[in-house]
């Protein structure tokens, strides 16, 4: 066989993100990293990736574990990876208050955003008011901003109906955290990241704007034979987590799913 026969061969052969993240789903529904134990928010995130990818994904371990989502933005991940979330979690995300917690108050508008439910208006003026002079958002308020809660605040504006100066103020601010290589960093100086570079593609298609080949380019770099990602070019940690957080990038999808 040839070189170019046997790099075709190889390729074809290579399993996609997708089957690897449905790959760690176990039968109980649960997910878990090789060798690792169930874990309902990594199930969370499996299931999310894999519904953002439309494959199908058992759900029975994650409805029957919402009790074990304990945090305001663990619960409102677990509502917005189900398909039809119960009521009585949908209604103990409405009423989680946000605390300062930026992130928790940008998930609540995604999941209750993707429910059909209202947005608080009351969130969406918190979320306004806390974003930074350099245009991007940190977890909380006060807190140095980075290119994943950016991403996710931007989705969760849009799913709010906000457009206009905020949002290409946050798309500025990922800008100047996309490295040479196309991916997009954390913070400035980490390099980029796989995870990074999903959410920055994410919060581009939330704003109807393109995020151009070069970070599709990187996270081709970063994916295995077996279909996983890399953490980062020199890194390769976790990787149904950030296969699974890479796979909604993957699919061109943003938050909410509709």
């Amino acid at each position: 066989m040839g070189v170019i026969a046997a790099f075709a061969a190889a390729v074809a052969l290579a399993a996609s993100p997708q089957q690897f993240v449905a790959s760690h789903q176990l039968p109980s529904g649960a997910f878990a990293e090789s060798g690792g134990k169930p874990d309902v928010t990594l199930t969370a995130w499996g299931v999310l990736g894999l519904r953002a990818a439309r494959v199908p994904a058992d759900e029975s371990y994650l409805h029957a574990h919402e009790a074990d989502l304990q945090t305001a933005t663990a619960r409102a991940l677990g509502a917005l990876a189900e398909s039809h979330p119960s009521e009585a979690l949908l209604d103990r995300v409405a009423g989680d208050p946000v605390d300062g917690a930026v992130n928790a108050a940008a998930w609540k508008l995604l999941a209750l955003a993707q429910a059909r439910r209202p947005v608080p208006r009351t969130v969406v003026r918190f979320l306004l008011s806390h974003q930074t002079r350099s245009g991007g958002w940190g977890w909380g308020v006060g807190v140095a901003p980075d290119s994943n809660d950016t991403a996710a605040v931007v989705e969760a504006l849009r799913a709010g109906g906000v457009t206009g100066r905020p949002i290409r103020r946050a798309l500025a601010y990922l800008k100047t955290l996309q490295n040479r290589d196309g991916g997009f960093e954390l913070s400035a100086g980490r390099g980029s990241d796989a995870q990074s570079t999903a959410w920055s593609i994410q919060a581009f298609i939330a704003a109807r704007r393109s995020p151009g080949v070069a970070p599709f380019r990187y996270l081709a770099r970063l994916r295995r034979s077996d279909g996983s990602l890399r953490y980062s070019v020199r890194y390769a940690v976790t990787p149904v987590w950030v296969t699974a957080q890479a796979l909604p990038a993957l699919a061109r999808r943003a938050f909410p799913l509709r």
